[in-house]
């Protein structure tokens, strides 16, 4: 809540200037220099300084609601989800994607990851209109813009009949190609304003793992710690962003190799690892990034592979559903659901949950 930025406060508009000159521009620079500091770098009496002060600090602590205020909320509100178009998947989720918090998609490479992402890109933008965008920050350059075109076209025929159409839906995702950790944390940080401009309504970053893994070693304990301080921080701002806004945050993650006991998973993963473990090598494959980051997504989905065609997508987390196990195949419209029913499976710490990947080797897989 401390980096909610002055724009948004009712802050006098010269000692919003006079502070922005001095880089501050959010409600933790604010508080954290003294009464003294403020009068002298905004110019303002005594009473104008404190009445900034209370209202920062008001800004930093959430307001106490009942749990009575919370359920009506959601029960009358028709935007408190983001609808799949998995039927069962939203039934055991209640709806679908919740707003106000971030849902993971993990799983390994061609398992659907990038499709399920632009497909919920197409229903954001189509949920209210003509009214509601999308911020799409791609890490990987995985994202298509003919296959965006394709999704729509496929699964809304009947919207999408004349080429203005497409282009208006086009138009509403936003589309950020990121290189690097700095990069993607001062784009990060900028996200309130487009949000509000824009009419933002859902934000994916795809993905979460591929530029820390790039530039942080988990073998050199210094970046390890560098590591997790940066996934925190970035946990920290989406978080921030997905209740202050209230709009779902869907972000991609890869998958990596753990060895030892599936009971002894630390902060680091095995990056230079193969994807993929024999049985009886005492390895697994399950979602990278560690336990930290696990225990910042709110609901964690996961894709494996069942066989050439068919995937399946877990529930691994989610305040609100059991260990939930669909079928699905990625054709022209998305992500389709096959009518095999859901299914049960055994669950662990979503940090620990095995996935299925393509191999010609067994592999130690999920409980399904």
């Amino acid at each position: 809540m401390s980096s909610k930025r002055l724009k948004r406060l009712n802050v006098p508009r010269e000692a919003l200037e006079r502070l922005t000159q001095h880089n501050i521009g959010s409600c933790r620079g604010v508080l954290s220099r003294s009464t003294l500091e403020l009068l002298k770098l905004t110019g303002c009496g005594y009473l104008t300084v404190t009445d900034i002060i209370d209202q920062c600090c008001h800004s930093c602590i959430p307001p106490a609601v009942t749990a009575l205020q919370l359920w009506r909320g959601r029960s009358e509100s028709r935007s408190a989800f983001l609808p799949t178009t998995l039927p069962d998947l939203d039934m055991v989720l209640h709806g679908g994607l919740p707003v106000g918090t971030i849902t993971e998609i993990a799983g390994p490479s061609g398992c659907g990851k990038t499709q399920f992402s632009i497909m919920l890109s197409v229903l954001s933008a189509m949920s209210e209109g003509s009214h509601s965008a999308v911020i799409y920050i791609d890490t990987e350059g995985a994202f298509s813009a003919e296959r965006l075109v394709e999704v729509a076209r496929s699964k809304f025929p009947t919207h999408f009949q004349n080429e203005r159409d497409i282009v208006d839906l086009a138009n509403r995702v936003y589309v950020d190609s990121i290189q690097s950790c700095s990069s993607l944390m001062k784009r990060l940080k900028s996200l309130e304003e487009d949000i509000i401009t824009k009419k933002v309504k859902l934000i994916v970053v795809d993905s979460i793992a591929s530029l820390v893994r790039k530039e942080f070693s988990t073998s050199i304990g210094q970046n390890l710690t560098d590591r997790t301080n940066f996934l925190s921080q970035e946990a920290a701002i989406l978080k921030y962003v997905a209740e202050v806004f209230s709009i779902p945050i869907v972000v991609t993650n890869q998958i990596t190799t753990r060895y030892g006991r599936p009971d002894a998973v630390g902060d680091c993963d095995n990056d230079g690892s193969s994807s993929v473990t024999a049985e009886g090598d005492g390895g697994y494959v399950t979602a990278a990034l560690g336990n930290t980051w696990s225990h910042s997504v709110n609901t964690r989905l996961i894709l494996q592979y069942l066989d050439a065609d068919r995937r399946q997508v877990l529930v691994a987390k989610s305040p609100v559903a059991p260990f939930t196990s669909f079928t699905y195949t990625v054709q022209k419209q998305g992500i389709v659901q096959e009518d095999d029913g859901a299914g049960h499976y055994h669950g662990t710490d979503p940090s620990m949950q095995h996935i299925r990947v393509r191999s010609s080797l067994p592999i130690q897989a999920s409980q399904v």
